[in-house]
């Protein structure tokens, strides 16, 4: 049952935040969205919060370069590439640029509720 709180960004495969599932599903997306290999940390699975600041970090970095890759590209590829294929590298600079910072508002949005569920059983403790 969707919670009609949540922002437009949230993804919709993660549950509801305060739902039972909500840190697990948010665990699963957010492994989605980083290098295969963080999932050899427990502390990651153990600490989802932890595992969305890494998150966070990780498509910020892979948006700001494609923001750089997009600035760059004309001038480092043009003795490279036809013209038609430097507007389509350019276009897919734009269409991953606006996909990351898709992932990334959703990234933050999730970040955002696990942080208030781990300051929620810090107090408890």
């Amino acid at each position: 049952m969707p919670d009609q709180s949540l922002t437009p960004d949230w993804p919709a495969s993660v549950h509801p935040p305060g739902s039972d599932s909500f840190e697990q599903t948010a665990l699963v997306w957010l492994f989605d969205h980083v290098p295969a290999d963080y999932r050899l940390h427990g502390v990651l699975r153990r600490h989802p919060v932890a595992l969305s600041r890494l998150a966070r970090q990780y498509v910020s970095a892979a948006l700001e370069a494609a923001r750089e890759g997009y600035r760059t590209a004309r001038v480092d590829l043009r003795e490279h590439l036809p013209p038609h294929a430097l507007d389509q590298v350019m276009n897919a600079y734009l269409e991953e640029g606006r996909r990351t910072a898709s992932v990334l508002r959703s990234i933050e949005a999730v970040d955002a509720e696990l942080r208030a569920a781990a300051t929620g059983r810090n107090a408890d403790a």
